[in-house]
């Protein structure tokens, strides 16, 4: 089994507001990307459960928002673990459009 990719984004909105801006959010930034479809997204307090697909791929994880970080650990599948770099820059990237302080 691949080990899986880890991203962590710090924040300083709270958890309350981080989770508010993540579940408003996520939909519109896998939008964005062309190559990804999300097949699943659930929500159980903080931790969001979630299966996308990419490249004909499946990938699983989950996302963990604390107070100061969000947490986000993901299993690619081989063909996509090529990609795991460029994928957690962008991640990385789009996380901290989402959590930035704003106002």
């Amino acid at each position: 089994m691949p080990a899986p990719l880890v991203v962590s984004i710090p924040h300083s909105l709270g958890r309350d507001e981080a989770v508010r801006r993540l579940k408003t959010g996520l939909s519109r930034a896998a939008a964005s990307v062309p190559v990804i479809n999300v097949d699943e997204e659930r929500w159980d307090d903080n931790r969001m459960t979630f299966r996308v697909r990419a490249l004909g791929q499946i990938a699983a994880g989950h996302l963990d928002v604390e107070d100061s970080f969000v947490r986000l650990e993901v299993t690619l599948p081989w063909l996509l673990q090529r990609f795991a770099e460029l994928a957690q820059s962008a991640i990385e990237k789009r996380g901290q459009l989402l959590l930035t302080k704003r106002g």
